[in-house]
């Protein structure tokens, strides 16, 4: 009875050994996909939905699209992103915001996207840069925004035709409505739309964030962690809930604009 145990036990090891030794043969001659890295930069192929670095897109005039409305930075879960911006004086008389600086911590980000998907103006995206280490932690903070670089200006509407002098025995003419200015208000009026509908979203979300923040905090008082974190959503949340009645507001003047 020993010696069949003895040799069943032989002939199952025989076995497992054939197969262990069928698959070392067998990757033998399977080609190989290792990756030849730092040699095949030139060759190697990034997808394009790669989140590797934030950039700011400029263009042959050193310009770039941001407005510095901060929308990405109160979108920002980890504070990555910080704009620094100053009212500036129009041509017209009128102030707006204008960028002054636009800094990224690439050694905070999460690649979550927030801040691209928030942007009323597209004038950030993700590029496929993976090549991001550095030896000073302080390296790691980038100015996306170039020196002397100026956000695109808008082109001017043309001024309205004035209707032309009646002249006696015939009759007014008729000013011919404006289809560029029409169609121009139109398109703001859907775009202040659209970034008024996401502001909504993304308020909703903070709001319900910060109730289930406030729940846990609730449920264990004497734990100190949950009390500031219940504090910084109730904060986030009421800063884009501001950011979203602005937004509302705005949407609101375009389109009675439009009418």
């Amino acid at each position: 009875m020993a010696n069949t145990s003895y040799f069943a036990g032989l002939i199952g090891g025989i076995k497992s050994l054939c197969t262990g030794l069928g698959v070392t043969f067998r990757e033998l001659w399977t080609p190989k996909i290792t990756e030849r890295y730092p040699e095949n930069r030139k060759e190697n192929h990034i997808p394009e939905r790669f989140r590797g670095t934030l950039v700011m897109p400029h263009n042959e005039n050193n310009e770039h699209k941001c407005i510095g409305c901060g929308i990405c930075q109160m979108q920002c879960p980890n504070g990555t992103i910080k704009v620094e911006t100053k009212m500036v004086e129009t041509a017209d008389g009128k102030k707006k915001k204008q960028l002054v600086r636009y800094v990224y911590d690439h050694g905070c980000c999460m690649y979550c996207m927030l801040c691209t998907r928030a942007c009323p103006q597209g004038a950030i995206e993700f590029s496929p840069e993976y090549e991001g280490a550095v030896f000073a932690r302080e390296s790691l903070f980038k100015v996306l925004n170039q020196p002397g670089s100026k956000c695109v200006e808008k082109p001017a509407r043309p001024a309205a035709a004035k209707p032309a002098a009646a002249t006696e025995g015939a009759k007014p003419a008729v000013a011919q409505p404006q289809t560029a200015d029409a169609d121009a208000a139109k398109a703001k009026a859907e775009k202040m739309a659209a970034a008024a509908k996401k502001a909504a979203e993304n308020a909703a979300a903070a709001r319900a964030a910060a109730n289930e923040a406030k729940a846990a905090a609730e449920a264990n008082a004497a734990d100190t962690a949950l009390q500031e974190a219940w504090k910084e959503a109730e904060a986030k949340a009421l800063k884009l809930e501001t950011a979203a009645k602005n937004f509302a507001q705005k949407a609101a003047e375009a389109a009675a604009d439009v009418k």
